[in-house]
Formats: structure tokens, C-alpha cells, sequence
């Protein structure tokens, strides 16, 4: 009789996938950087215009190695904001023209031939808190490498990992400082050469995502300090709600957040526009750092710094659909404070 009834519920649940499935409108699947894919995204005159990224040769197994983010993964507790707030948001919301004195805020990273996203939305957001809860006066890029290489239980280095656990690591071990690649900038500037994110550019090809580096627990030796007493330390992380309107308030109230999306294969030609998914299949998970908010010809958006270099996109940033969780971008919001 218990088989019985669990054969009911799985068929009555089969079914009820099968109309959810028939019920969504099936898009389609063109080729990643294809012509037909750009010339369909223009044609259909949507919230967003799409480009040719001439990179037309590049295998699809390694542009799904650059999606380095492992959606749905460990996460910290959820932070509610007070819903009396919300009357002071305002409608528009950038977060370069709130802090003009947090220089990071400003800047589009490059994460290389790395699937280091993760990381990298991360100490974004970090370096911006720093500044931000700071008035100002701290202004210092949180390491990438230094986060990519040294937490073992953030996932996979260059081969993805979960934004949630780079918050945690940051409150339980810290992290170092560390510029871009070659700057000389901090304990631990990154080392993965910048390269172009699927277009033609001045840039080398990224080519092959790379191995992870080694755990390097010393600083380069122009640094006038020691790793260990360079150490940032966060003093909190927590997850944001996936409201939109929580979402706000801490973006407002404490600075950039980090998010984790899913990216399908028209997201790589974005030029323009609040981005929509309208075609190509699923590629992987993303994590980038949203820093505000919009409406662009009525449609509602986030501002979104990417780490594909200021090559790519809107001079490195773009914007996505804001308020129905589009590709997942409100569900897996993280933060923290210093």
C-alpha cells in the first residue's frame, strides 16, 4: 500500500513538472558569439543590444570553466533590514556617485584565464565596505589571489567556488592586500595575467582556464609589511534576503554586495541595455557586484560590475532586469561588514 502511494505522488509530481515545463515559453537555443544569435537579440528591439565578440572559435567547455561560481552553495545566516527604511530609498542609486571618496567602488577587475568570479565579487565588495564604513579613510584592495588560493573550503580555486564561504573565510582568517595583475600593489597583487573576455581587444585571448596558483603566505617583497600582520578582517557576513526592495537597503546602507546569477550564452555578447535572457543555453553560475539601481526606458535594473575588464560589456559593467529574480539574481545576495 506504501508503494502505492508513493508511486501516486511521484506521478502526480512527474506530471505537474511536465505542464510547468509546457507552460514556459520555450526560447531559443543559438550558438554562443554566433551572427544569428546577435542578429536575433537586435532584432527582437528587447531592453538590450548585443555585439559581435569575434572570439567565434572558442571551445565551449572552456567558456563554462570561466563561470567559476557553484550556485546553491553554503551560504551565512540571512540579514533582515527594518521595512521603515524602505521610504528612503531612493529611485535611482549608484554607489560610485554616493562614496566618491572609495576609489574601488569605481574600478572594473579582471579575473584572467580563472574561474576566480567568486572570489573576485567578493573582495570587490570587501575593499568597498572597508572605504565605505570607513568614511573614507581606509582605502585598500582586498586580494583575490589571496582568497582564490589559501580557502581550501571556498570550493575549487580557479575551478569555481561559493561566494558564501569567501565571506565567512574573510571574518574567520582575513585577507591581505593586493592589487590587480602586475600593479605591485599590496601584500599579494594578483597573478593571472588579464586577458580579453570573449571579444577582440588589446588584450591577449584568455585561452585555457589555469591551474590554481599555490598558497602563498608571504608577501612580494617590495611590500613594506608582513602577510601576517596585513591580515583585513571582516567582522561580520551574512546573506540578504531576496526581496528586492532588502536588497536595496543594504546596497544603500552598507555599500556593494556580491551575487551569484546563472549566465546563458547571449549574456556573453551584452553591449547595452537591461540585460534579459532571450536566448542560448545555460553556461553556469556567476558571481559579479552590484552597486545600484535604475530604471532605464521604464524597466527597472541593477548596476552591475562584471570582472571581464573594462573591455567587455559597458565599459566592464552592465545591467540586468531588477525585481522578478531574473537568472537568479536575487537569490543568492551575499555581504558583510568590517
Amino acid at each position: 500500500m506504501k508503494v502505492l502511494v508513493v508511486l501516486v505522488v511521484l506521478a502526480v509530481a512527474c506530471s505537474g513538472a511536465l505542464a510547468r515545463r509546457k507552460a514556459v515559453k520555450k526560447l531559443p537555443h543559438h550558438q554562443p558569439f554566433s551572427a544569428d544569435l546577435i542578429s536575433y537579440i537586435n532584432e527582437l528591439n528587447t531592453t538590450w543590444r548585443a555585439g559581435r565578440s569575434y572570439m567565434d572559435h572558442l571551445p565551449l567547455h572552456q567558456v563554462k570553466r570561466m563561470c567559476g561560481t557553484i550556485l546553491g552553495g553554503p551560504r551565512p545566516p540571512v540579514m533582515l533590514h527594518a521595512k521603515n527604511g524602505y521610504k528612503d530609498l531612493p529611485k535611482d542609486f549608484d554607489a560610485r556617485t554616493q562614496w566618491p571618496n572609495c576609489p574601488t567602488i569605481q574600478e572594473v577587475r579582471d579575473q584572467g584565464a580563472c574561474g576566480s568570479c567568486w572570489a573576485f565579487g567578493a573582495t570587490e565588495a570587501m575593499s568597498d565596505r572597508i572605504c565605505v564604513h570607513s568614511k573614507g579613510k581606509i582605502n585598500v584592495h582586498v586580494s583575490a589571489i589571496d582568497l582564490v588560493t589559501c580557502c581550501h573550503r571556498c570550493g575549487f580555486g580557479c575551478d569555481g567556488g561559493f561566494p558564501g564561504s569567501a565571506w565567512d573565510y574573510w571574518v574567520s582568517d582575513g585577507l591581505v592586500s593586493g592589487g590587480n595583475y602586475n600593479s605591485n600593489q599590496g601584500c599579494r597583487p594578483y597573478t593571472i595575467q588579464s586577458c580579453e573576455h570573449h571579444i577582440n581587444g588589446s588584450l591577449p585571448p584568455c585561452g585555457p582556464t589555469q591551474d590554481t596558483p599555490s598558497c602563498d603566505q608571504k608577501c612580494e617583497q617590495s611590500f613594506n609589511d608582513t602577510y601576517k600582520h596585513d591580515k583585513h578582517f571582516g567582522g561580520k557576513s551574512y546573506s540578504v534576503n531576496s526581496d528586492p526592495t532588502q536588497i536595496q537597503m543594504e546596497i544603500f546602507t552598507n555599500g556593494p554586495v556580491e551575487a551569484a546569477f546563472t549566465v546563458y550564452a547571449d549574456f556573453l555578447s551584452y553591449k547595452s541595455g537591461v540585460y534579459q535572457h532571450k536566448s542560448g543555453a545555460e553556461l553556469g553560475g556567476h558571481a559579479v557586484k552590484i552597486l545600484g539601481w535604475g530604471e532605464e526606458d521604464s524597466t527597472p535594473y541593477w548596476l552591475v560590475a562584471n570582472s571581464w575588464n573594462p573591455d567587455w560589456g559597458d565599459k566592464g559593467f552592465f545591467k540586468i532586469l531588477r525585481g522578478s529574480d531574473h537568472c537568479g539574481i536575487e537569490s543568492e545576495i551575499t555581504a558583510g561588514l568590517p
